[in-house]
């Protein structure tokens, strides 16, 4: 069993890095301000806005509150990079505090979420292909596109990392289009009448706060990009933190303005039985049905983007904990720039998990794959607030300024309790499964530790 360390993990540092490749280039604050809003605006938002309209406009005051959660654990993020500016993030913070089991623990979570998420988006773009090929009426085919919509990103992947970044690219422009089209012209189609009750759902109104906001944190996962960067960050100590916020505020105000707009025009029972709520505002606003097939098009486009990144990034999480000995070491096989294990892995999981949850009959698949990834979401944010907590109270002055103390103290708790909250509002189903999931990982954890003991041993 590791013993917690105030040593950072073995990460090769920034400027050890720079001098091995003299052509890696640093991006500084615009740049890694994009990557976080670029990575938090994936695919999820385009069918948000009808997973949380059974709670009532209730869910738009959970956004609110969501985003000043987020930006508590941006800021925790920006001052753990300051003194830890290694690439990495919460796996680098849980490590450096605690050890390699909760490093390793921080790295299978995260892992976790990210193959999970790319269900939840494969099952999010299902409903937006049902405007153009209506699917809805066969199960069948419905499992199959959404098989089809995850396997194709994989490939795209397996072709190498210059596929990857064309479909990125294209990927990056459209999914903003809809987006920005329906949060600035939906407001001006804005009907009141159509918002609904404020508390439409069963049980208190905190209850549907905390329960629609576990839903929503989907839309914010991607809110620690520029910490797991940092040692590609600039300046890392300055930036991280800020890069965090700003990204953070920007999506923020795209997502509350284009969910406020969509339940402003979209009529509330139509909105909650709705599998592509952007096209049926698009289609509000301008009549007729060819803009909802357009905004479809265009979202289909964006979420395999999301899924094309999702892919890689879900297999890139491995291979880096691969490489220090905390995963097996398959994931660290790497062909034409991509960890080719950890595509094939991550995408066989997200389909087993894809067909069992659409022939178990869960009632709103989305949403269940959804609250199963704020769980899983959660482990590496807690780990990363208690780490905070620990330099905190350990007196590490190399690790936490004295001078701030106080304001990383309410910070680093407001974070913890934040997700938390989050935890207890994602639901006993979502929990049962992510634990399932998580605790899988610990007979893992134990066989690579029992494997580097003997290496270590030469047993």
């Amino acid at each position: 069993m590791s013993t917690a360390t105030t040593e950072a993990p073995t990460t090769t540092p920034p400027e050890e890095e720079r001098q091995h490749d003299r052509h890696a280039r640093r991006f500084g604050l615009p740049v890694a301000s994009a990557l976080v809003l670029g990575n938090i605006i994936g695919g999820g938002i385009f069918l948000l806005p009808a997973s949380v309209a059974p709670f009532g406009t209730v869910s738009l005051l959970a956004f609110g509150v969501l985003t000043l959660g987020a930006i508590a654990l941006a800021l925790v993020f920006g001052r753990l990079a300051h003194r830890l500016p290694q690439t990495g993030g919460p796996y680098v913070y849980a490590r450096a505090a605690f050890g390699d089991f909760a490093g390793f623990l921080a790295a299978w979570s995260y892992w976790i979420t990210a193959w999970v998420s790319n269900a939840a988006l494969a099952v999010a773009a299902v409903g937006y292909l049902d405007v153009l090929l209506p699917l809805h009426e066969s199960k069948a085919a419905t499992i199959a596109a959404a098989l089809t919509l995850q396997w194709l990103p994989a490939l795209a992947n397996l072709a190498g990392t210059r596929y990857v970044g064309a479909v990125q690219l294209v990927a990056t422009v459209l999914k903003f289009v809809p987006l920005l089209l329906v949060a600035a012209g939906g407001l001006f189609f804005f009907d009141s009448a159509n918002l609904g009750p404020f508390h439409a759902g069963e049980g208190s109104t905190l209850g549907a706060l905390s329960a629609s906001a576990a839903i929503l944190l989907f839309s914010y996962l991607g809110v620690e990009s520029a910490a797991v960067s940092a040692g590609e960050v600039r300046d890392p100590r300055r930036n991280v933190g800020r890069a965090t916020v700003l990204g953070t505020l920007g999506a923020a105000a795209l997502y509350l303005l284009g969910t406020l707009a969509v339940f402003g025009t979209v009529a509330h029972d139509k909105l909650v039985t709705s599998t592509a709520p952007f096209s049926d505002a698009v289609n509000v606003m301008f009549g007729g049905s060819w803009g909802g097939a357009a905004v479809a098009c265009m979202a289909l486009v964006s979420m395999v983007g999301a899924l094309n990144g999702w892919t890689l990034l879900s297999a890139q999480t491995p291979y880096a904990a691969a490489r220090d000995g905390l995963f097996p070491r398959v994931f660290t096989v790497k062909r034409r720039g991509v960890p080719t294990a950890g595509v094939l892995v991550t995408v066989v999981l997200a389909s087993l998990l894809t067909v069992y949850n659409y022939t178990a009959g869960t009632k709103g698949v989305f949403e269940t794959l959804v609250l199963v990834t704020t769980f899983t979401a959660t482990v590496p944010y807690l780990l990363s607030t208690a780490a905070q907590i620990y330099f905190l109270l350990s007196g590490q002055s190399g690790k936490v300024s004295r001078a701030r103390l106080t304001r990383d103290a309410v910070l680093a708790v407001a974070a913890f309790g934040f997700s938390l909250w989050l935890v207890a509002g994602s639901g006993y189903a979502a929990v049962y499964q992510g634990v399932l999931f998580l605790f899988a990982g610990v007979l893992v954890y134990a066989a690579m530790a029992a494997r580097k003991q003997r290496a270590t041993t030469g047993a």
